[in-house]
C-alpha cells in the first residue's frame, strides 16, 4: 500500500492542523493505521494509531485531549485532528500502517513520506 500525507503547514501556538494521509494500491481495511513524528534531531515516535474499524484508539500521552485520529475506510483515508497545538509539536508527520497495532516504529510496514507541521510561539 502506498501512503500519502499531507495537511502540514505553520501554525501558532494553539491553533489546529488537521493532517490526512490517503493511501492507494490497497485498501486500508485490513491495516491499523498510524501516525508518528520526528523532530529535528530525534527519534521517530508514535503519535496516535486507529484500529480496523476505528472502535480503538491509541494516543502518546502528550496529546490526549488534544490530538484526535479518525478513518474512512470508503476513502481509504485517515485523518489526525491536532488542536491547541505547541511548539514542541513542530516535527515530520508520518503516517503508517500495520497489521497490528505497536508503539514501536520498527513494527509498522508501511510509510508515507512525511509532512511537516511547524507551531511557532
Amino acid at each position: 500500500v502506498q501512503l500519502q500525507a499531507s495537511g502540514g503547514g505553520l501554525v501558532q501556538a494553539g491553533g489546529s492542523l488537521t493532517l490526512s494521509c490517503a493511501a492507494s494500491g490497497r485498501t486500508i481495511r485490513t491495516y491499523v493505521m498510524g501516525w508518528f513524528r520526528q523532530a529535528p534531531g530525534k527519534e521517530r515516535e508514535f503519535v496516535a494509531a486507529i484500529s480496523l474499524t476505528g472502535a480503538g484508539t491509541y494516543y502518546t500521552d502528550s496529546v490526549k485531549g488534544r490530538f484526535t485520529i479518525s478513518r474512512d475506510n470508503a476513502k481509504n483515508t485517515v485523518y489526525l485532528q491536532m488542536n491547541s497545538l505547541k511548539p514542541e509539536d513542530t516535527a515530520v508527520y508520518y503516517c503508517a500502517s500495520s497489521g497490528r497495532y505497536n508503539a514501536n516504529p520498527s513494527r509498522w510496514d508501511y510509510w508515507g513520506q512525511g509532512t511537516l507541521v511547524t507551531v511557532s510561539s
